[in-house]
């Protein structure tokens, strides 16, 4: 439906201003041009119905000309999109810690690997190093994480020094700036416990290691719930893959005294 309207108004020469998810949150037309991105590899626009990359977008507020990092971007999801939307102006930072280069598969960062050698994805920079280590070479208006919160904690990833890591975050991004966490949703007051078993992160948690390095969470919104998920299942379980109950965390870099 969403591709159909896209198409429509475009061919009627009219600009497509916002579309509302199911948030209420307006989708610009940045937002909805990139998703409309016909560059985008087909598995991964396949994904979009149950993702809700423009909703999720635009309720972080990336804009055209912001500079922006993916950490952990796995095959580009949102890299690409990002991409787009920021446009010649802006630029993008996909993070790829080399605990995960070093002990998953390739395939899991292959389409990271791939955007490298795209020349319609230009403004992308792929950057690697200690996932302790994160920084970027200029501030950020943006940090997205998506689905890998979780991993810092696991042993995989080291497991990753969380205050440290969460410290870094907050420096790497202009006063004002924001950082976003989607993640999937363990059951409340579970803790760390599910980060290795399932997949999953009590929502609780992130949130209070977050604001401990001096984010203040400032909004979040149910558009990748689902009532229907009761969190004891793996995220990899084909009952419940790409269908599982998701946060969607935003929170701010405080700007300081004015």
């Amino acid at each position: 439906m969403f591709r159909r309207l896209f198409y429509l108004v475009a061919a009627m020469g009219v600009p497509l201003l916002a579309i509302a998810g199911e948030s209420g949150s307006a989708v610009p037309a940045a937002i909805s041009a990139a998703v409309a991105d016909t560059h985008r590899p087909l598995e991964q626009t396949q994904l979009d119905a149950q993702r809700k990359p423009a909703q999720l977008i635009a309720f972080a507020g990336v804009k055209p000309g912001d500079r922006i990092a993916d950490f952990m971007p796995g095959n580009a999801y949102f890299t690409r999109i990002f991409s787009k939307v920021v446009g010649p102006a802006g630029h993008v930072y996909a993070f790829i810690p080399l605990e995960e280069v070093k002990n998953c598969p390739p395939a899991e960062i292959a389409g990271s690997r791939a955007i490298e050698h795209e020349s319609v994805y230009a403004n992308v920079t792929q950057r690697s190093g200690p996932v302790n280590q994160f920084s970027t070479p200029r501030n950020l208006d943006v940090l997205w994480t998506a689905q890998n919160y979780h991993d810092l904690h696991d042993a995989f990833m080291g497991p990753a020094n969380i205050k440290l890591l969460n410290e870094s975050f907050f420096n790497s991004l202009k006063p004002g700036g924001t950082l976003i966490v989607i993640d999937h949703a363990a059951a409340r007051g579970s803790g760390l416990r599910d980060t290795e078993t399932l997949h999953r992160i009590d929502p609780d948690s992130v949130r209070k290691e977050i604001e401990a390095a001096g984010f203040v969470f400032e909004a979040q919104i149910d558009d990748l719930k689902n009532l229907n998920d009761d969190h004891s299942r793996s995220v990899f379980d084909p009952s419940i893959r790409g269908r599982t109950d998701q946060f969607v965390y935003k929170f701010r870099k405080p700007k300081g005294p004015s």
